[in-house]
C-alpha cells in the first residue's frame, strides 16, 4: 500500500480534534456512549466512530451533541486555530490529545490527579521517564546492530 493512499484514509485533524472533545466532554460528565447515543438517536457504535474520527460528525448531530452534553458547539473546536485569521492548518492532535485517544491514556489521566501526595506523583512520572529512556536506548542499540 502506498503512503499516499494511507494518508488519504487518515482522519482529518479537525475531525480528530472534534472527536476527542466529544469524548472528553462525555467522560467529564460521566455519560456513557450508550446514553449519549440514545439521547441523539444513534447507536453507541456511531458515537464510537465519531470519537475516533472514523466518521465525520454532521452539523446537526454536533448541535444535538452540544445540547446533550450541556456545552456550546464552540467547545468542540476549542484549541484549534481561527480559520478567519488564516491560522495554519492543524497538523493532527498534539501528543497529549493522541495520548487521551487511547483507553489507557484516558484511564491514567483520570487516575493520576487523584494521587494526593505530590511526592508519589513525581515518582510515578520518574518511573515513566525511566521506562521511556530505556526503550529509546534499546531502540538505538537495535538500529546500530541492523
Amino acid at each position: 500500500m502506498s503512503k499516499d493512499s494511507e494518508a488519504d484514509r487518515a482522519p482529518n485533524p479537525v475531525d480528530l480534534h472534534v472527536g476527542l472533545r466529544i469524548r472528553l466532554r462525555r467522560r467529564e460528565l460521566g455519560v456513557s456512549q450508550e446514553k449519549l447515543a440514545d439521547s441523539i438517536g444513534l447507536t453507541f457504535q456511531q458515537v464510537q466512530k465519531y470519537e475516533r474520527a472514523a466518521n465525520r460528525v454532521s452539523a446537526s448531530k454536533l448541535w444535538e451533541m452540544a445540547r446533550a452534553l450541556k456545552t456550546s458547539i464552540a467547545y468542540f473546536f476549542e484549541g484549534l486555530g481561527d480559520p478567519g485569521r488564516n491560522d495554519p492548518e492543524p497538523e493532527g492532535p498534539p501528543p497529549g490529545h493522541a495520548f487521551l485517544l487511547t483507553p489507557e491514556g484516558l484511564e491514567l489521566a483520570a487516575a493520576f490527579p487523584r494521587i494526593k501526595k505530590a511526592r508519589v506523583r513525581r515518582r510515578v512520572l520518574d518511573l515513566v521517564r525511566a521506562m521511556v529512556e530505556e526503550e529509546e536506548q534499546e531502540a538505538a542499540e537495535a538500529s546500530k546492530d541492523a
